[in-house]
């Protein structure tokens, strides 16, 4: 620790090594990057950031959450604070001596991150732990629910913390700062909201200062600081997606030329591929040819994938992003049945996603395809077209979850309104990989495990063959019964992968 200086320790808990101890996050996350950046511009504290999440053993996650050790282990590491993930994250916060914790959360690891918090609290109760991060942003002032927590921030970050860490040095009173909540007595209070920020080429890149502020910078791999942001927003409306509660539904755009120069600098790491983090790539035609163009005269040689939406999908977008690099698509297509994308307001057909892979994989370009199973409107028959779908699409890697609400998001108070959640309803337990998760008003929870297990059996056995033999025979699948009959399916490990 830095003499004669405040100092923040900025913490990503622990989520994935809670299944199973090699589980690893393998990346930097963008929030401390960012978070850690625009400290070390605009104020004097000294900065450290953590993730408790990565593992040294550096095992990626290969084997579902749904393994009913893995999440076994998982509850039983939310009841134990003894066991040795947790006797590390001590370790961590005992060696930095922070005066202020800033922990990120999302709905998934909510408990983990409340655990740190209560771990920092333990350590010295004068400590202000400080929470942001998507679930803070959706839940609010209910944050505080958890007696750990002395401050949630509300939406971006990156203006909020030099504020508040104004305001704790100086002893200043909370309540001239947008975007927060916190206590006032027996009373909570939230803020303004926090305007966005308009110059997003203001930002720090989050590589130019890893290596100065990340706790074991030098056991992460390079690729570990791939991933970027071009854009902040999502246009769409999806049902079930809680982004534009925290970005709004206005898309803010960085300039070409602030893209391509912190790509550039990741690329001096020796990293030769990077991902485009944003929750839809592009959003514009136009945004997508200036930024292609740019990465084929500046970028030469870097390989990237993105996520993007099936509207922006043309011969001629698709064509420009192989020309400058793009070797995998991410494709939400989620349902096979019409109406279920209708009332999840994806403002696409299954017809249109069928045409969109198709223009993707003519072009030589991998193809992942995101689907959802369970919505609340789900039946047997809807989800039998999803299978039927997933067993059609041309793609390389399935990627399949179960419709989890996340609290905070209309779809979540559709299910409460419903009678599908009431009051018990823990979010520890819920996540897109949890077999926890059943919120079907036309199957029930039994019918809907057995229904999902031999899904997940066939997503495993498709996604294995594709990796084993590199181009994936769809017709191979097409003969196999849309629930696993064949004893071959059947046979199957059920495997989730991440998004």
């Amino acid at each position: 620790m830095t003499e004669n200086k405040n100092t923040i320790l900025l913490i990503e808990p622990p989520f994935n090594r809670l299944f199973k101890s090699t589980f690893s996050l393998e990346r930097y996350p963008s929030s401390l990057g960012y978070l850690s950046g625009v400290i070390r511009q605009k104020t004097d504290w000294h900065v450290l950031s953590y993730v408790a999440d990565f593992s040294q053993h550096n095992y990626a996650i290969k084997l579902s959450f749904l393994t009913g050790e893995g999440f076994r282990n998982y509850l039983d590491a939310l009841e134990d604070i003894s066991l040795p993930i947790w006797e590390e994250v001590k370790t961590a916060i005992l060696d930095v001596q922070p005066d202020v914790i800033g922990i990120t959360a999302k709905s998934q690891n909510f408990a983990s991150a409340c655990i740190v918090a209560k771990i920092a609290k333990q350590i010295n109760e004068k400590t202000t732990v400080v929470m942001g991060g998507p679930h803070p942003s959706m839940i609010k002032t209910k944050v505080l629910d958890c007696q750990n927590i002395d401050i949630g921030v509300i939406g971006e970050g990156e203006r909020t913390i030099i504020e508040l860490l104004d305001a704790i040095n100086s002893k200043k009173k909370l309540n001239a700062i947008n975007g927060i909540v916190f206590r006032d007595g027996n009373s909570t209070i939230e803020t303004a909201r926090r305007e966005l920020i308009d110059n997003l080429d203001s930002l720090p890149f989050p590589v130019k200062t890893a290596s100065e502020v990340l706790m074991g910078y030098e056991k992460f791999s390079p690729s570990a600081f791939r991933n970027v942001f071009a854009t902040r927003g999502c246009p769409n409306n999806c049902f079930f997606c809680g982004s534009r509660n925290i970005w709004t539904r206005k898309v803010r755009f960085r300039s070409v030329e602030n893209v391509v120069e912190e790509i550039q600098c990741i690329q001096k790491l020796g990293v030769k591929s990077i991902n485009y983090d944003d929750d839809t790539f592009g959003v514009s035609k136009n945004y997508i040819r200036k930024l292609c163009n740019a990465m084929i005269e500046y970028c030469p040689c870097i390989k990237w994938k993105c996520e993007i939406h099936v509207r922006l999908v043309d011969d001629e977008i698709i064509s420009l992003m192989k020309r400058a690099g793009c070797h995998t698509i991410q494709i939400g297509i989620e349902s096979g049945n019409n109406q279920i994308l209708k009332e999840m307001r994806k403002d696409i057909t299954i017809e249109k996603a069928y045409a969109a892979c198709r223009t993707i994989k003519k072009y030589g370009i991998k193809l992942h395809a995101f689907f959802i199973v369970g919505f609340p409107q789900e039946t047997e028959e809807t989800l039998d077209d999803t299978v039927k779908a997933m067993m059609k699409i041309d793609c390389d890697e399935l990627v399949y979850s179960i419709f989890t609400p996340y609290p905070g998001t209309e779809a979540f108070e559709f299910c409460k309104e419903k009678g599908l959640i009431d009051d018990s309803y823990n979010v520890s337990l819920h996540n897109h990989q949890s077999p926890a998760s059943c919120f079907c008003l036309n199957i029930t929870p039994e019918r809907f495990r057995v229904l999902a297990a031999k899904v997940e059996k066939m997503v495993d056995k498709r996604n294995a063959a594709s990796r084993k033999r590199g181009v994936f025979s769809v017709d191979t699948f097409r003969k196999i019964q849309e629930f696993g009959i064949k004893k071959s399916i059947q046979k199957g490990v059920g495997i989730f992968f991440n998004k």
